[in-house]
């Protein structure tokens, strides 16, 4: 769910047409008469049974549902229109920055509308116009529904190993290849989840998953995480169980990375997503014994680099805003750290490359960098393009080249070389989009939240709007999981923001922005800050006339699926659509699906104490639609597949609001098949996705024709 971040922003829309709208006819849901007790309160789940994935019956209320979705976003005049713009405007070619491995130099490549980054290489010291396609994940289904998830190569990089994803799952399947002949080698792994691929040498790899749970893949619990090593040559059978598998102390994360010099394993182990023990193995010594360098789940901490014995830590124990330490294998444990990279009242987000150091700060959710060398001297402070966000900054330690990557709401993501030595930055490539950022602008503001903190957030629009209240916006969140949203460009906003509309991003508490404090106040018990936050924002841009609530959507995904079926819950006099996408939305039971039980650090469960059940079942989507409420416009939106979070939470919310929808506004959703939480989604998918959101959201706004904005 962390890493989820950027793929599960879908959002989807709802309608509010002028003139009265008939009712819609959705398909009768029945209900059953399961409850549960929680410390003595009886609870009614009567749409417990949407939560069998394998059952024909939730199969035909899916079709039911679907027919009547679709049924009513055909009926909207300029949505094909939409998707036209949407394919138009994708239709460009990108290019990520080159890597080396070997003898090659790779780079991955779409065309424009492909569904999957297809993987291309040429041999280092030639033209890259020579490059030939080294993977192509187009291949792997008809309808691009599985894509290439992690790809590693071993240290000649004569092998490598590629997971796939299929139907959007979040289990992967591992295949080894030889990459001269691209052929593969030996069996494909199977049943492998949230999991890396990292090489000892060339010899083999270590990676992660659970046991096959019982029951159904997609919703069945998995809480027993663990870390096999897979040695060239063997079956799946004969890996070594490396960590994790004992009874008696579960870790619901497990993770294995081998150290840039091959000299150790480094293991961090969690219960939830908040918090990790920290081990390192010595890979040169046989047998070698695990050794601890944190033993509790108190902070977040992993190992960065080493040289020799010396680990370079990153860390957030007694530094909410992280830091970078010191320390040496044989006396790890934090009592011998000493500061590299001391905590600054700005985040830090630290990497490594070229035998540097490169410190990145964010500052009211901006990106400022710094490069250190190995003494921790600060050499400089990197000039950026621009005020946005970078990715990159990282490379192997011998590397001599380096790439970043720069963007903003309005700016294409255009990648840079740096050079190291001098500090400089050289444009390596910018999209060729149909796209023009001079014609927009972006602002940042920081608004009063219902407790008095103030909350930034930052809304982009066209050059000219005027502020009449009236301009279609859409406001996004998420809010939780230490996650922070910073200026991204995306095609889809480019064509919301091409018709006129108003795109905001609050960073609400429960992220990342302002650190481990900023998390904190948006977990467990203050998780309704988040939602006060989120509401706070809606009510600047309706004060500062951006907007008005009868041009007001909400939307989020994931986590910000919860935020949104909270706050229209709470305020739905405050908007006019609501898109909850693969929202969270059942807070009684989101822990007993998959890997769900390890998000409570965040959320608390309704099993812990009498305090924590009614304060989740005081907030949660599912259980807090009334009857004779009129809600928004509603365009939830899931898939078939997602198995991090599970569709029944959408099916349930929406089966909840079509049942008790006092007003006129449609209640609909839009189920994915062949799709997961987001991750791999293919491109046709995605395009037709928002051409439905747009279309939905733009409708219920009462426009008639896009010619309107």
């Amino acid at each position: 769910m962390k890493n989820t971040v950027l793929f599960v922003l879908a959002a989807l829309v709802l309608f509010a047409c002028t003139e009265q709208q008939p009712k819609l006819d959705y398909p009768v849901t029945k209900k059953g008469d399961v409850k549960d007790t929680y410390f003595g309160v009886e609870v009614a789940d009567p749409y417990r049974w949407l939560e069998d994935d394998h059952s024909a019956e939730t199969a035909e209320w899916v079709k039911a549902e679907n027919k009547v979705t679709y049924s009513y976003l055909n009926q909207i005049p300029y949505r094909e229109e939409l998707k036209e713009r949407l394919s138009s405007i994708w239709n460009y070619e990108k290019v990520g920055a080159p890597f080396k491995e070997g003898d090659w130099t790779y780079f991955y490549k779409n065309n424009g509308l492909q569904n999957q980054y297809m993987v291309y290489r040429f041999k280092t010291g030639e033209d890259a116009s020579n490059a030939e396609v080294f993977l192509d994940p187009n291949t792997f289904a008809e309808d691009g529904t599985t894509s290439l998830d992690a790809l590693s190569f071993s240290e000649n990089g004569k092998i490598a190993a590629y997971s796939i994803s299929e139907g959007g799952s979040d289990w992967r399947k591992v295949i080894i290849i030889n990459t001269d002949t691209k052929e593969q080698m030996g069996d494909t792994l199977v049943d492998v989840k949230f999991s890396g691929i990292s090489w000892k040498g060339d010899e083999g790899f270590f990676y992660s998953s659970y046991d096959k749970p019982e029951g159904s893949e997609l919703s069945a619990k998995t809480d027993q995480h663990k870390l096999y090593y897979h040695k060239l040559g063997t079956t799946q059978n004969e890996d070594e169980l490396v960590f994790g598998g004992t009874p008696e102390e579960k870790h619901r994360y497990v993770g294995g990375g081998v150290t840039d010099d091959n000299r150790y394993l480094v293991i961090t182990a969690s219960v939830s997503t908040s918090g990790n023990k920290l081990f390192i193995k010595d890979l040169t010594q046989p047998n070698s014994k695990l050794i601890t360098v944190i033993g509790t789940d108190e902070s977040d901490t992993y190992v960065i680099d080493n040289v020799g014995t010396k680990l370079y830590l990153v860390t957030n124990l007694n530094a909410p805003n992280q830091r970078v330490v010191t320390t040496d294998v044989s006396n790890p444990t934090h009592e011998n750290w000493v500061d590299f990279i001391p905590e600054t009242e700005n985040v830090l987000s630290p990497s490594t490359g070229c035998g540097y150091f490169f410190a990145e700060y964010m500052i009211d959710a901006v990106a400022k960098v710094f490069q250190y060398d190995y003494d921790g001297k600060m050499i400089r402070e990197v000039e950026l393009p621009g005020v946005g966000s970078v990715s990159g900054f990282g490379a192997k330690k011998k590397a001599t080249e380096m790439y970043y990557t720069f963007t903003n709401y309005i700016t294409p993501g255009s990648i840079y070389q740096y050079d190291f030595e001098t500090g400089e930055s050289e444009l390596y490539r910018k999209p060729a989009i149909d796209f023009n950022p001079n014609d927009f602008e972006s602002k940042q503001v920081f608004y009063t939240s219902k407790d008095g903190t103030k909350i930034p957030m930052i809304i982009t629009f066209k050059k000219g709007t005027e502020l009449n209240g009236k301009n279609p916006t859409i406001l996004y969140g998420y809010g939780g999981f230490n996650v922070s949203l910073t200026p991204s460009f995306s095609v889809t906003n480019a064509v919301w923001l091409e018709q006129g509309g108003v795109y905001a991003v609050a960073n609400l508490r429960g992220g990342g922005e302002y650190g481990k404090k900023w998390h904190d106040a948006g977990t467990k018990m203050q998780k309704q800050n988040v939602f006060d936050d989120f509401i706070a924002a809606a009510e600047y841009l309706i004060a500062e006339n951006y907007t008005s609530s009868d041009y007001l959507a909400i939307r989020g995904g994931s986590n910000g699926g919860l935020l949104v079926g909270a706050v229209m819950t709470q305020r739905p006099d405050l908007m006019k659509v609501a898109l909850p996408a693969v929202g969270v939305l059942d807070m009684l039971r989101y822990h007993t699906f998959t890997a769900g039980a390890g998000w409570a650090y965040d959320y608390g469960t309704a099993e812990d104490n009498i305090e924590m059940f009614e304060y989740l079942k005081g907030y949660s989507p599912v259980h807090n639609v009334k009857a004779g409420v009129e809600y928004p416009a509603t365009l939830v939106t899931t898939g078939d597949h997602d198995d991090r979070v599970v569709p029944a939470h959408s099916f349930k919310f929406a089966a909840e609001l079509q049942a008790k929808q006092a007003g006129d506004n449609p209640v609909l959703i839009r189920i994915e098949t062949d799709a997961g939480h987001g991750a791999g989604t293919p491109v046709s998918k995605t395009i037709e996705q928002y051409a439905d959101i747009y279309g939905f959201t733009l409708w219920n706004m009462g426009i008639k024709s896009l010619t309107e904005n």
